[in-house]
């Protein structure tokens, strides 16, 4: 392995090759060159104390002392990595499963992570070692059995940092299995710490193990580490103290070297995951349902618990989509937007709760699949677009290991024909196919943007949930984000849900818009008709807050006026009431359907603008 430049440049660093390097000659060559003088008694020097013939001395079969020492080195060093790394390596997956096993049981996860931790692990190892019996392979087994809670505490707590982010949820919603999602997304990005842990924690089992073979609990005659030669040379610690003294400085010096490793490599590490091997190909999607529909929505609520109770910040939101349209959903932040979108996605927070009557995707209903069927369906049906590209994109993996995902997961394509496929993907979204042995970091924004458009395109789905995607780059490269989008809604008749904030990117971009305020949605018009056509008074105030190159430079912006209800505490009424300009004594009292005003457009509101107003209807309070 290629040392980083780090561990070239500092003194400790290299001290710690040394000591490790020596170690490692004397586990390699001391059984054979030493092996035979540790094992041959000498009745005529038992019990010898230091000499030229025997620096250590001898023990009380007259075997010279140094040559076990040496020798000793590969049974105590082995013994100690082997316990080490299979309590790490149980302990870690334990704990890392946490962030991709469902509510029901990441909860029971957690809880035998917690019950485990509640026992002290020296005394864990101590009575496992009875239990499995007095010998090396019980010892080894004690001690793994013991570290496991302590590495499966640390793994869910880096793990819970992984969970969270926006790249595993891009992974999610590619329908990957879990275990992939555990390998390739959640342990590299947590395995630099971990192996600071599994590196000091060796130099710690080296230690544990040799206090079991001193206490008689380890290794067993004829068979010898150090700990076993240490508890031998005790008893005759006041007349020769070298017997004693060179075990325990040998393990001293073992422990030492690791939990120097541990510390040199800390900060340093690459990361690498494993390769995937290619599953049985899955079916197809799909198409759009008998009446042409993409997606269908009816009555969406979505439930959050919060310290002060549950919260519904998404009411009776009802909608549909049809192939090549592209649809906008605009609104304030808090206006539950991206949460219709993520639920749609499945993606939304744990502890929510999802009702509706009607979730239809490419003419499949999502409540009457089972969790794999409806994983799988959202995997190669809809693709995310999420907001900030840098946290969408994992990290630790190339680009070419991110777009092949998806069809080597669902299509059972080869890694040679999936790589293919991401060229070609990154050719359709303007970019070299240079690009697929980058990393994230070594692209800009608007590159690792079109990489997620990319991503969405290889499993080349029937609708595109785009949650902000132009936010977080600059104005030029959002209009060609926003291109890129229309060139594929064109060639690949696609549908796209565009969530923003941004009304006039919607009315652009859209053809038509579905405005949200305070979970509900509260009108529906085509595109064409947001400059002057919008009936909801706010609707008209998003309108007019939008600057143009006629605005009066002298005079302040034009904002709305007061803050969206608390949605601890909804009113009964209509939740805009309180910054309407057309608020009525009954808006207070109840809130207004959305009703149609002709074939293409909807208004929940009891006092719509009237057309003839419009022109001259630009208040926002």
């Amino acid at each position: 392995m290629r040392l980083p430049s780090g561990f070239r440049r500092s003194p400790m660093a290299w001290a710690t090759a040394v000591m490790l390097a020596s170690l490692l000659a004397l586990a390699l060559v001391g059984p054979p060159v030493w092996g035979a003088a540790a094992d041959r008694p000498d009745p005529s020097a038992v019990l010898q104390g230091p000499s030229a013939g025997h620096p250590f001395g001898t023990d009380g079969l007259g075997r010279d002392l140094l040559a076990r020492v040496l020798t000793a080195t590969r049974p105590s060093l082995l013994l100690a990595l082997a316990a080490v790394l299979l309590g790490a390596s149980s302990g870690i997956l334990l704990g890392a499963c946490t962030a991709v096993l469902g509510r029901r049981g990441r909860r029971l996860t957690a809880g035998l992570i917690n019950l485990l931790l509640a026992f002290p692990a020296l005394l864990v190892a101590m009575f496992l070692a009875v239990v499995f019996g007095a010998g090396a392979a019980g010892a080894v087994l004690a001690l793994a059995a013991a570290g496991v809670p302590g590495f499966a505490r640390l793994a869910q707590t880096l793990a819970a940092g992984v969970a969270g982010t926006d790249h595993l949820a891009a992974a999610r919603v590619l329908g990957l299995r879990r275990h992939r999602l555990l390998w390739r997304h959640v342990l590299p990005n947590i395995a630099e710490p971990l192996l600071l842990s599994t590196t000091t924690a060796a130099g710690t089992s080296l230690v544990a193990l040799s206090g079991l073979s001193f206490l008689g609990l380890g290794v067993q005659p004829p068979g010898y580490d150090w700990g076993l030669l240490l508890s031998q040379g005790l008893d005759r610690i006041y007349a020769d103290p070298l017997p004693a003294l060179a075990p325990g400085l040998a393990v001293l010096y073992a422990a030492l070297a690791f939990q120097l490793l541990g510390e040199v490599l800390a900060g340093s590490v690459a990361r690498r995951a494993p390769a995937p091997r290619a599953p049985a190909p899955t079916p197809a999607p799909s198409g759009p349902a008998e009446d042409g529909l993409v997606l269908q929505v009816e009555d969406l609520s979505i439930e959050l618990p919060t310290p002060d109770g549950p919260v519904r910040p998404v009411r009776g939101v009802s909608f549909s989509v049809r192939p090549g349209e592209a649809l906008g959903l605009v609104g304030e932040s808090g206006s539950g937007k991206s949460l219709t979108a993520l639920a749609i996605a499945d993606l939304l927070p744990y502890g929510a709760r999802v009702s509706r009557r009607t979730l239809r995707l490419l003419g499949a209903d999502l409540a009457a699949l089972t969790p794999k069927e409806r994983d799988r369906h959202l995997a190669t049906g809809l693709a995310m677009i999420f907001q900030n590209p840098a946290s969408a994109l994992n990290p630790s993996l190339r680009i070419a290991t991110q777009l092949t995902e998806a069809p080597r997961a669902h299509r059972g394509a080869g890694r040679a024909g999936a790589a293919a496929q991401a060229a070609d993907a990154l050719r359709r979204v303007a970019l070299s196919p240079a690009l697929l042995r980058s990393r994230p970091h070594q692209l800009s924004g608007g590159q690792r943007q079109r990489v997620m458009i990319a991503s969405g395109l290889m499993v080349r789905p029937g609708l595109i949930i785009a949650d902000e995607p132009t936010t977080a780059l600059d104005v030029t490269v959002q209009r060609q984000i926003t291109r890129l989008l229309t060139d594929i809604r064109r060639d690949t008749s696609a549908a796209i849900l565009f969530v923003s904030h941004d009304i006039a990117l919607v009315g652009e971009f859209c053809e038509r818009v579905l405005v949200m305020y305070a979970g509900g949605i509260v009108e529906e018009l085509p595109a064409d008709r947001l400059t002057d056509g919008a009936r909801h008074p706010y609707t008209r105030a998003l309108v007019a807050s939008v600057p143009d190159l006629s605005v009066d430079r002298g005079r302040p912006l034009r904002t709305i006026e007061g803050a969206p209800p608390d949605p601890l505490a909804p009113a009964p009424g209509c939740p805009f009431e309180p910054r309407c300009p057309r608020r009525r004594d009954h808006c207070a009292e109840q809130a207004p359907p959305l009703e149609d005003l002709d074939a293409v457009h909807r208004v929940a509101c009891w006092h719509p603008v009237p057309l003839a107003a419009i022109p001259e209807q630009v208040t926002a309070s």
